[in-house]
């Protein structure tokens, strides 16, 4: 059951992140509204704080010293899952919270230069995913420590290696 359980929370964890990543590339893709309302200064320290909040979860987690602390107290075959989960939630929060800068800021209005800006927009999503993969996505995402628990197997981190370029 706890196998089970751990492999369940793993998946809802993966769902969030799923989420997380299409609701920032709707986020980013809508940035371009007009944005009226709170002064400049006001809404940049909001961002800022919220940016940092994201930046600062991302790299502490992410680090050994905290790994080894938060197993502890988190299972360590959904310590991934939960980075993950937390990541999300704090993504979620990042885009929610959002506070517009008024003004305009910069605009394209040549239909080429559009086109190119989106041409790129996309290429950058495509290239975030795809990375995930080329780097084992299921293994970042916490999804092969909870499979390989469920499945009873020692989990075994993947070897470091050097590319031939």
């Amino acid at each position: 059951m706890k196998r089970t359980l751990a492999l369940l929370y793993g998946a809802v964890c993966y769902v969030a992140f799923l989420g997380a990543f299409l609701y920032a590339i709707w986020f980013v893709w809508t940035l371009d509204a007009p944005a009226a309302g709170e002064p400049r200064l006001r809404s940049l320290l909001i961002n800022l704080g919220l940016l940092s909040l994201f930046a600062v979860q991302h790299s502490v987690m992410a680090r050994q010293w905290f790994k080894r602390g938060w197993t502890r107290i988190v299972p360590a075959p959904v310590e991934r899952s939960t980075y993950v989960l937390l990541a999300s939630a704090v993504l979620f929060l990042l885009i929610s919270a959002w506070h517009p800068i008024r003004g305009l800021i910069w605009s394209v209005d040549n239909r080429a230069g559009v086109l190119i800006f989106q041409a790129i927009f996309w290429a950058g999503w495509a290239i975030v995913l795809v990375s995930t993969f080329l780097i084992d996505h299921f293994e970042l995402f916490g999804l092969r420590q909870v499979w390989t628990y469920w499945r009873g197997d020692e989990y075994q981190p993947p070897a470091f290696q050097v590319s031939g370029f």
